[in-house]
């Protein structure tokens, strides 16, 4: 299998583009679909969460911008946890899914949506840039509702390929 290449080192610009541009017309936050899709992609080709490692805009610009600035701390154990995983995915749905209910109840529905994936996404970058100030860089990354989605679908997958081989 070939190695695949990282785009850590520029992928922030991308992140940087979508904020600028949402702000501009928030219109393009439906751009951010494509940060949610992108893992789920490669997640459901079998290739799990290297979306996490080579691709993530989010995970770059807070590697790249933080590391002058956080404290450096170890990120708890709590956090890391499957419990504390499954609770922020299950948090990050249920916000998203009530602002997507009340998007489809205004009256321009595609600025509504846009503007609840953009929200989604600078909630989750905001809280990114908090936890890598107090934490290390990228402990958003270990705690990622996104990362750990994959993973779970990752998981799935391979329980699957082991009843069919038993």
């Amino acid at each position: 299998m070939a190695v695949k290449k990282s785009h850590q080192s520029w992928s922030w610009i991308l992140m940087v583009i979508f904020i600028t541009l949402s702000i501009v017309d928030i219109r393009f936050g439906l751009l951010g679909f494509i940060c949610m899709g992108a893992p789920i992609y490669h997640a459901l080709r079998g290739e799990g969460k290297i979306h996490c490692s080579k691709y993530c805009p989010r995970g770059s610009i807070l590697g790249k911008f933080l590391q002058l600035v956080s404290f450096n701390n170890q990120l708890p154990k709590a956090f890391r946890g499957r419990k504390a995983k499954n609770i922020l995915l299950s948090i990050m749905m249920i916000m998203f899914t009530i602002s997507l209910y009340h998007a489809f109840h205004q009256p321009n529905v595609i600025k509504a949506v846009a503007f609840a994936v953009f929200r989604l996404m600078m909630v989750s970058f905001v809280l990114g840039i908090i936890m890598g100030v107090i934490f290390k860089p990228r402990s958003w990354c270990q705690v990622c509702p996104m990362g750990h989605g994959t993973a779970l679908i990752k998981e799935s997958q391979d329980k699957k390929a082991s009843k069919k081989v038993k």
